[in-house]
């Protein structure tokens, strides 16, 4: 059974930063694209940046975009989201999620959480002065 441990999230302060990390427990991550969403109280939840497996493309919400950068460590089985300048927007819990690639090029498709198969349980992070 695919797992996910998500770790990171925390209370900070607008315009702070914050490391999330995904890592996977017993399957590896270097066949799956995977996808980092967010869900904020009472909205639907939404993608937010997503990455190829071993070629490393990847694919950022246009509200994201120069902020937030998603990376893999295939090594260490891990995918990493670093968020940066971040807002009271960004408050959400935020999910991890993996699909196996099909190597169809990352676009629009690939922020769409009804396209991925595992999810992780999700870390907080709040941004709140």
């Amino acid at each position: 059974q695919v797992q996910f441990v998500e770790s990171g999230g925390g209370l900070v302060q607008p315009g702070g930063s914050l490391r999330l990390s995904c890592a996977a427990s017993r399957f590896t991550l270097d066949s799956f694209v995977i996808g980092w969403f967010r869900q904020a109280p009472g909205k639907e939840r939404e993608g937010v940046s997503c990455i190829s497996s071993s070629r490393g493309t990847t694919y950022s919400a246009d509200s994201v975009k120069g902020r937030f950068t998603i990376s893999r460590d295939n090594a260490k089985n891990t995918v990493y989201l670093q968020m940066h300048s971040l807002k009271q927007e960004d408050t959400a819990i935020y999910y991890c999620a993996a699909v196996p690639d099909c190597w169809r090029p990352l676009g629009l498709w690939a922020l769409s959480p009804a396209k991925y198969n595992y999810w992780g349980q999700g870390t907080q992070v709040t941004v709140s002065s």
